[in-house]
């Protein structure tokens, strides 16, 4: 029987896909933890009343997600034994078609909007926030001289560009308002 606890974690410190361990505060744990928050509000998202092409949608993304935390789960310099999925140009072509279809049947926006609508669409707006805060942190990683994958950074991007779309698409497809934000002056 497979044993979910292993204990190896109970000083604070875990392992990398290759085997170098490092403290559970190190900051690619916190990357690809980020990345499974966001997956876990995505799936949320598909939950709370999207059809069955979003939900869809949102299932492929779940997976490309899986596929940026296997990426960021990994000792860039050490010895990996194991084919890991990769993350393809494509994929982020794929998600600006997505936008651009939700885009045609949305209405122009004129003004900044505030999160809501619905359920699903607040939701998606919460997720659209990891998603960029997921960003940042590849960008710190970056900056630590922590390998990244490029791509990853250009993809996290795009799908908090796709979310915003997708949450204004929820409330569209549901007739919610949309509240525009109007500044106190």
């Amino acid at each position: 029987m497979f044993k979910i606890y292993t204990k190896t974690g109970d000083k604070g410190g875990t392992s990398l896909i290759g085997g170098v361990r490092v403290p559970k505060s190190h900051i690619r744990i916190d990357s690809y933890g980020t990345v499974d928050e966001l997956n876990s509000y995505l799936g949320m998202v598909s939950d709370l009343g999207a059809n069955e092409s979003i939900s869809a949608a949102i299932r492929e993304i779940q997976d490309r997600l899986f596929t940026i935390g296997s990426a960021l789960a990994t000792n860039p310099d050490g010895d990996v034994k194991m084919k890991l999925p990769d993350l393809h140009e494509a994929d982020v072509a794929w998600l600006e078609e997505q936008i651009d279809e939700m885009n045609l049947a949305l209405p122009e926006m004129r003004s900044f909007i505030l999160p809501g609508g619905n359920l699903a669409s607040s939701t998606c707006h919460v997720a659209r926030c990891v998603c960029r805060r997921a960003e940042r942190i590849c960008v710190a990683m970056q900056e630590q001289e922590e390998f990244v994958p490029p791509l990853i950074i250009v993809y996290l991007n795009r799908l908090s560009d796709y979310l915003f779309v997708l949450a204004r698409y929820l409330s569209h497809i549901s007739n919610a308002p949309e509240i525009a934000w109007r500044a106190r002056l």
